[in-house]
């Protein structure tokens, strides 16, 4: 047997070797350097926006967009209930703000549906906003994730929005380069159509800066309000001046040197991803009853970067926990879909509507390895080890 196959690693080279070493040898290395400000310009160059703000995580460039949007205690969030933690918890807890969850469609992506029946049929349309019925509070915003890549249903959930005067907040930190080609939102990448978008560089995703984070905005004032909550609310550099509460949240420049390096190499990436997804596809959707579940495609008017790779098994004897142990045993490592929130910490208080997709798919995913490095030779030897579980 060849050796372990993980899950999602990063992928450095030459390159960022070399970009890293320049910020170290200048000595520019915490959130001061240069090359933060480069890789702003550079990742909303790739997206298409007029500018971005650079954090030390998704969750931090979250938690500045909830902020940046206004959202106050007491109000409410519509978010997915299937997707991490981390898309959740700083949209509302952080900001003293209540969920409401919802579960998803077939894209794994919130769904839709859900959201128009719980603000027609839940809700009552004010001049001055949604309110829940059943509470009495401002439902203030709607938190949509891109799950592993896959485009939610942006014009639907756009329209939604603006009808119900929520404010949309896009996740999109699953869905660096997953993109419209094609309908009314063609060349609008994810985390570029809502009121507000981040994105992440944690070391699992499809570039990397070991940790990090952007926010982009149709909102220019918005942007530059997160920019100034991730810099400690400095409003006199010199004399230490403070006009609110801020947070230590700037990205450093040598992570920014491996930003730079890895959006370079993101396309190629991307192109790697759709391959190693295409053969695990042609290999196993359909084999005794296995499914490798879609992302929407060119045929869909969508480019998605492929993120992650579902493997389905409700119509197969296997069960999900074992399917994840004995390929552990051959030293390939797998994951479950994330736990559904409404049912975490002490969210189970919190209102859920539209489960039964959600819960099915928490059931029987396994998430299969998806490096960007990951060989041809590799992904050949993960398809075998599936095929002989069934």
């Amino acid at each position: 047997m060849s050796g372990f196959i993980p899950l999602s690693v990063p992928n450095f080279g030459a390159k960022e070797a070399a970009y890293a070493a320049e910020a170290i040898t200048s000595g520019w290395v915490s959130t001061s350097g240069a090359k933060v400000g480069e890789f702003e310009e550079a990742l909303a160059r790739y997206v298409g926006m007029p500018r971005a703000v650079a954090s030390n995580s998704g969750s931090s460039s979250l938690h500045l967009a909830a902020m940046a949007a206004g959202i106050r205690p007491g109000e409410e969030v519509l978010v997915p209930t299937l997707t991490f933690i981390a898309a959740v918890n700083p949209l509302t807890r952080y900001v003293g703000a209540e969920p409401i969850f919802i579960g998803c469609d077939d894209s794994l992506c919130i769904d839709p549906d859900g959201v128009e029946d719980f603000c027609a049929n839940h809700c009552t349309l004010r001049e001055d906003g949604l309110y829940n019925n059943r509470t009495g509070a401002h439902v203030a915003a709607l938190g949509v994730v891109h799950v592993f890549g896959n485009m939610a249903d942006m014009p639907r959930l756009l329209d939604i929005a603006r009808r119900y005067k929520l404010t949309l907040i896009e996740d999109a930190t699953e869905a660096l380069g997953t993109r419209y080609t094609a309908g009314p939102l063609a060349g609008k990448f994810a985390g570029t159509m809502g009121d507000i978008g981040c994105y992440s560089f944690n070391g699992n995703k499809i570039i990397t800066t070991g940790a990090g984070g952007f926010l982009v905005s149709n909102h220019p004032d918005w942007a530059e309000h997160a920019k100034h909550l991730s810099t400690q609310a400095k409003a006199d550099l010199l004399q230490f001046l403070h006009d609110e509460v801020g947070y230590n949240y700037r990205m450093t420049n040598v992570q920014a040197c491996l930003g730079l390096a890895q959006l370079e190499r993101l396309e190629d990436f991307i192109t790697v991803k759709k391959a190693r997804y295409d053969q695990y596809r042609s290999a196993l959707d359909g084999y005794h009853g296995l499914r490798i579940l879609p992302f929407k495609e060119e045929a869909d008017g969508v480019r998605s970067n492929h993120w992650f790779y579902s493997l389905y098994l409700e119509d197969t004897p296997l069960e999900r926990d074992s399917v994840i142990a004995a390929l552990q045993a051959k030293q390939i490592q797998t994951r479950p879909v994330w736990a559904l929130i409404h049912e975490q910490a002490d969210y189970p208080r919190n209102e859920a509507y539209d489960l039964d997709k959600a819960l099915a798919y928490r059931r029987y995913i396994v998430n299969l390895p998806c490096s960007t490095n990951l060989s041809e030779e590799d992904c050949d030897r993960v398809i075998a080890a599936v095929k002989e579980l069934i």
